[in-house]
């Protein structure tokens, strides 16, 4: 559960870097936030990797998600485009992330099944 959460925290971290970054254009005060958004990102992926999820895994849910939050909280917060085509490209990298997520699954359990196989 843990590392869920700081994987949720290394999303959140990236998403604000990515939209301060965006603000900092006009507001350069922005910038700190910004900083501290994607060290902060970073630690949490760091952590994640610590509590034990793959590689793989992390940073593609991580990739996954902060793609699809910025770009929707970009449209709400500075009115940038959210098309329809641009929302089936979002689902598109959640699906491949979720696929990526279940073959570790199954993989794990193929792994445990072996295991137990030979230890019999």
């Amino acid at each position: 559960m843990k590392k869920w959460l700081f994987l949720g925290g290394a999303i959140l971290s990236e998403v604000t870097g990515s939209l301060s970054l965006k603000a900092a254009i006009d507001h350069p005060a922005w910038y700190a936030l910004m900083a501290l958004g994607f060290a902060g990102a970073f630690v949490f992926l760091s952590l994640v990797l610590r509590a034990g999820l793959p590689l793989g895994v992390a940073y593609g849910i991580w990739g996954a998600l902060g793609v699809a939050l910025t770009a929707i909280l970009s449209a709400l917060l500075f009115g940038e485009p959210l098309t329809p085509i641009m929302g089936a490209g979002l689902l598109l990298i959640i699906g491949g992330v979720l696929c990526i997520e279940l073959g570790r699954q199954r993989a794990e359990k193929a792994r445990e099944s072996a295991m137990h196989g030979q230890a019999r």
